[in-house]
């Protein structure tokens, strides 16, 4: 291993990340030709097979699968030398990989937005998903911080809350409900409902909520997007269970908040990543910077200094 060179590794992973010679010269801009004769190279420097091909597919060996492993380590290694050396020349620079949950896509760009102003010579890559498939980017640990409201057990993780993250009863402004104050959850009854998909985080936590209370809603639809779900209760096809978050638009002028008794369920927002990682250095300052930034987040019906954000009239 020790007559590998570096490129011949890019090109390994690129390879078995891919699982096509073709695909992994078109990320890397040379020929095919040329990949396949980096991988020979580097099979032979290995001494044993590192791919083989069924069909039209490339599978990795178990020798493969080791140097993958092996392969992701070095280039990580590297690329954090690199923001320490950037960081050394006071110039912090480097790339930072987030995973996020699909609620979090409406204050996490803001909170990107001010952190590249302070460190210009920084790249994102972010990635919008739902629970089940960030939890599968965890297991192959894709990225460097995720944030999300449930933090699965499954995985082992340092989290961190950093901001809240409390969930209201929405209906359309013109409900029957909309101008009552102190609405006992029992109203709550046979009303129609738009619900989150089965696996939703806050379609568990509702469902506990409501057996806890012996509260039967009518569920008329079942979808897995919050501007779905506002779509539907503008539409006045039932009231709904959201995170304020969802509702910081100004546009959201059809919507309202109902005063119901025990709502809103107090929740968080999380920051997290895997247990024994080494956070590089551009993913510490992030991690810093949010837990300070966040108190600066307006939520739907109060700002910071109490002000109340006129969502309707």
């Amino acid at each position: 291993m020790i007559q590998a060179t570096l490129h011949q590794l890019r090109v390994f992973e690129a390879t078995a990340r891919h699982s096509s010679f073709t695909k992994a010269a078109e990320e890397l801009y040379i020929t095919q030709p040329t990949v396949s004769t980096q991988v020979k190279q580097l099979t032979k420097a290995v001494g044993l097979p590192l791919f083989e091909q069924i069909g039209k597919r490339l599978y990795l060996t178990e020798a493969g699968k080791e140097l993958l492993i092996t392969c992701q380590e070095i280039f990580d290694k590297l690329e954090n030398f690199d923001m320490k050396v950037a960081d050394f020349k006071g110039t912090r620079q480097g790339r930072l990989k987030l995973g996020v949950i699909t609620t979090a896509k409406y204050f996490v760009p803001r909170l990107l937005g001010a952190f590249c102003q302070q460190y210009p010579g920084i790249d994102i890559a972010l990635q919008v998903t739902n629970h089940q498939k960030l939890q599968e980017r965890m297991y192959e640990n894709e990225d460097d911080l995720y944030i999300l409201s449930q933090p699965p057990e499954e995985v082992e993780l340092c989290s961190r809350p950093f901001l809240d993250n409390p969930l209201v009863v929405v209906a359309r402004q013109d409900h029957p409900l909309a101008n009552e104050k102190n609405i006992p959850i029992s109203r709550l009854n046979n009303q129609p409902f738009i619900m989150r998909e089965p696996g939703s985080g806050t379609r568990h936590v509702v469902q506990k909520l409501f057996n806890l209370h012996d509260v039967s809603v009518k569920v008329r639809l079942e979808l897995g997007s919050n501007e779905a779900i506002k779509q539907a209760i503008a539409g006045g096809l039932g009231i709904s269970v959201l995170s304020k978050h969802t509702l910081i638009s100004d546009g959201e002028r059809e919507l309202t908040i109902l005063d119901v008794e025990n709502f809103p369920i107090q929740r968080h927002w999380y920051v997290c990543y895997l247990g024994g990682k080494q956070l590089s250095v551009i993913a510490d300052a992030f991690l810093h910077y949010l837990l300070e930034a966040s108190q600066e987040i307006p939520v739907y019906g109060r700002h910071k200094n109490g002000k109340s954000l006129m969502l309707s009239h």
